[in-house]
């Protein structure tokens, strides 16, 4: 059995451009060797578990991700992993495919591999301080998982790339602070979530009765809303590169992600 992936993701954290040549050496042999199913596009299904219905809508979710943020997710199904640990598989399968930009490594990999019963969110380098792993082992646990064990891979895989998707485009402040903070595992409303509630009933009574607060609420409001659409021009507007076909943008990954099984 070639070790090229074992010897690349042991090393990955490595400095120095010669270990940096070596590294992707093994990783290039390895993927021949290996003989990975080719990047067709931004969900490759070898073994064939996602429903064509999800397919068509995850597919939408993907592209919408990339043309606004950059960032170049994918999904992969693959019939086995050739006797390898999940870790190593996926991180030379991400490296041969070169997700995510060259320059911003926002690249993510979700790997499914059914006939191990195994599942790996990779992230590139770039995205790691976002999509953390702990968020990712999160993400797995709660979206993933469970749905799985029901033999819903199309309804895990959606529900994963989803809860990825929110991670990587909303402010993970709050993520990070309540890593259990997910939709199958709400709790019941805590003291300052009441405390919330009520000043929000307390501020609509008493702009209801007060004429003077309402027109001070509005007018500052307005002031607000004016001075966010001056300010506005970053984030999500840069589109993906247009062209035939699909391909990685020459990114990478140093084994950033979480992995786990159902």
């Amino acid at each position: 059995m070639i070790g090229g992936r074992a010897i690349s993701f042991v090393a990955r954290r490595g400095r120095g451009p010669s270990l940096a040549i070596i590294v992707l050496l093994c990783a290039g042999l390895a993927a021949l060797a290996a003989g990975f199913p080719a990047l067709t596009g931004r969900i490759v299904d070898q073994a064939n578990i996602i429903p064509a219905a999800a397919r068509s809508a995850l597919e939408q979710r993907l592209a919408d991700l990339e043309a606004k943020s950059g960032i170049q997710l994918v999904v992969a199904t693959v019939t086995s992993l050739e006797g390898e640990e999940i870790e190593p598989y996926a991180n030379e399968l991400f490296r041969a495919w070169k997700l995510g930009e060259k320059t911003k490594n926002n690249g993510v990999l979700l790997l499914v591999a059914p006939t191990e019963r195994r599942v790996r969110i990779e992230v590139g380098y770039g995205l790691e301080g976002t999509l953390t792993d702990a968020l990712s082992k999160v993400i797995i646990a709660n979206a993933i998982a469970p749905r799985f064990r029901e033999g819903d891979f199309g309804g895990g895989i959606s529900r994963g790339v989803d809860d990825i998707i929110t991670v990587l485009t909303t402010d993970v402040s709050e993520w990070q602070q309540r890593p259990s903070l997910r939709l199958d595992n709400q709790q019941s409303p805590d003291l300052a979530d009441w405390l919330l509630i009520v000043g929000l009933i307390g501020l609509l009574v008493a702009l209801a009765v007060s004429p003077r607060l309402r027109w001070l609420f509005f007018n500052v409001l307005l002031s607000i809303l004016v001075s966010s659409g001056r300010s506005s021009g970053g984030g999500f507007s840069r589109g993906a590169p247009s062209g035939g076909g699909f391909s990685g943008g020459g990114g990478s990954s140093g084994g950033g992600g979480a992995s786990g099984s159902w």
